[in-house]
């Protein structure tokens, strides 16, 4: 994929070419839309399947957070798991978003919020964030982006990130715990990627 269309890209250039897979997400089959342009548009990549098959069931209520949902896999489970929380789906690609949109409407989920990241009120604090974050977009950026989210978690609130191995979680695991003053914990380590949560010391 030549970079222009790269998932990070707000407007991909891709063709916006629909598709419906069947997925497993909350203990149930589902029909979900995705196209092209996004992350793994053909399944539920190995990583966030990883991340969802090894956290603890998420808060009943308050405010949850996907940190780059993509077509909405982590995002959706939070919502069909916790319906009385509100559920925030972040990302920057514009097709993700509404796509997200699309498949909460489709599974019927009414308590799931699609937006920029700029849309989030400033106030809001999470009481869970769960993402699969995107690594590739390069250290500085990533740093930016956990700083900024992992820091408005609410009193107790806990994050779980999963990262490839081969792709820097260790050191990444090292780096937050330094940077942010937190514990960060590996829970499980599968298929080449880790589980880290990350909780106030």
């Amino acid at each position: 994929m030549s970079e222009p269309d790269h998932y990070f890209t707000a407007q991909p250039a891709s063709p916006d070419e629909r598709r419906v897979l069947r997925v497993h997400l909350a203990g149930r089959q589902v029909e979900v839309e995705t196209a092209g342009g996004i992350f793994s548009p053909d399944h539920v990549d190995l990583g966030t399947r990883v991340l969802l098959d090894h956290v603890p069931a998420p808060p009943a209520d308050g405010d949850l957070l996907d940190l780059g949902c993509g077509w909405g896999p982590i995002a959706l489970t939070l919502a069909l798991e916790s319906p009385a929380a509100t559920v925030w789906a972040v990302d920057v690609n514009e097709r993700a978003l509404d796509l997200t949109r699309r498949n909460a409407e489709r599974l019927g989920v009414t308590n799931l919020r699609a937006v920029r990241p700029d849309e989030v009120p400033t106030d809001v604090r999470f009481a869970a964030v769960w993402s699969n974050p995107p690594i590739r977009v390069g250290k500085e950026a990533l740093h930016e982006m956990l700083r900024a989210w992992l820091g408005r978690r609410a009193p107790g609130g806990e994050a779980h990130l999963v990262v490839s191995k081969n792709l820097g979680a260790d050191s990444l695991q090292r780096w937050i715990a330094l940077e942010l003053g937190v514990d960060v914990e590996r829970t499980a380590s599968a298929k080449g990627f880790r589980v880290l949560a990350v909780r106030d010391r």
